[in-house]
């Protein structure tokens, strides 16, 4: 039989690549490498870690021993017993079924770990699942695909009784500061088409319109956020010598969503007259009350107020 110390020590694998190989997620690996010594790998020119052959199957074989038992940090000191007396062990052929692959690739996946990240209050590795996901996945799916499932899944267990409401305010602060780091991270252009984002008064769910304001800006547009509970009276003004293009605002209640109802008959009084754009989980809930609010309904879902709002300003 074939041993690790027979494998090519060239380096050539990418973390992603030997994650795929060995199902080893990378900020599991990485923090491996840095507790345990595990691996040294070799850095490219532009810093990115370059795995060998002979690495991968050192992978495969400590996780075949943590799988069957043993702890990760006896399987290293195993191995490194082993490495010492030059005596390596054979190598553990890749039984990794190629649907486990794509699923420790998938966003559910993903959305699964940063629920049990922040149900247990740990910010390190929740950043760190982020992290990852930034590195495989696009923005617009990390943002429909694993943070809203998450943070409905949250307000599920909350529901549920099986996380405090603590646990809810944390993930939800967590999240939040993370999208408004994004926001800010993108230019802010004066030459486009202006957009207020916020939710309607007495709405404290925000973190649907604080996504719908990131996507809006990575696309370009002049996007300011105001956040919860927006005092109508006080928009409006804001909206006379601002002059934005669109207003959007979101509930999640009907209390929320009646404070809406006069919002088109106000903004109409402006000239020129902004559109006004609406959306949220009541009116998905109750479909019968999105006529009672004059304006556009942009959707029932996040991607569908992008593509509307897209189409409402090329118009």
């Amino acid at each position: 039989m074939v041993t690790i110390a027979d494998l090519s020590d060239k380096p050539k694998y990418t973390i992603k690549s030997v994650s795929s190989q060995t199902g080893v997620r990378p900020v599991t690996l990485r923090a491996w490498e840095r507790r345990y010594d595990i691996l040294t790998p070799f850095r490219s020119e532009n810093k990115y870690r370059l795995y060998s052959d002979r690495d991968v199957a050192i992978l495969r074989w400590i996780k075949h021993r943590v799988d069957g038992g043993l702890s990760i940090s006896s399987s290293v000191s195993e191995f490194k017993a082993m490495q010492q007396a030059g005596n390596l062990p054979e190598i553990v052929p890749n039984l990794q079924p190629t649907n486990n692959s794509r699923q420790a690739n998938s966003t559910a996946h993903y959305a699964q770990l940063l629920y049990k990240a922040l149900a247990q209050h740990d910010e390190i590795a929740a950043s760190d699942i982020l992290r990852e996901a930034h590195a495989i996945f696009d923005l617009t799916t990390i943002c429909l695909d694993v943070i809203t499932p998450c943070l409905i899944e949250i307000g599920e267990a909350w529901h549920r009784g099986d996380i405090r409401i603590t646990t809810e305010h944390f993930a939800s602060a967590f999240l939040r500061g993370k999208l408004l780091t994004l926001l800010q991270a993108y230019p802010f252009r004066r030459g486009s088409p202006t957009i207020i984002i916020g939710c309607a008064t007495n709405e404290q769910h925000e973190i649907g319109s604080l996504i719908l304001a990131v996507l809006l800006r990575r696309d370009g547009f002049r996007v300011e956020y105001l956040g919860q509970d927006v005092l109508i009276e006080d928009l409006i003004d804001y909206a006379r010598y601002e002059h934005p293009a669109l207003v959007c605002l979101s509930a999640t209640t009907e209390t929320s969503a009646h404070e809406l109802i006069f919002m088109q008959d106000k903004l109409s009084k402006i000239k020129p007259s902004p559109l006004f754009g609406f959306g949220g989980r009541v009116f998905n809930v109750r479909p019968d009350i999105r006529g009672q609010v004059p304006g556009i309904f942009l959707g029932e879902n996040l991607l569908d107020a992008v593509k509307a709002i897209h189409q409402l300003l090329k118009a």
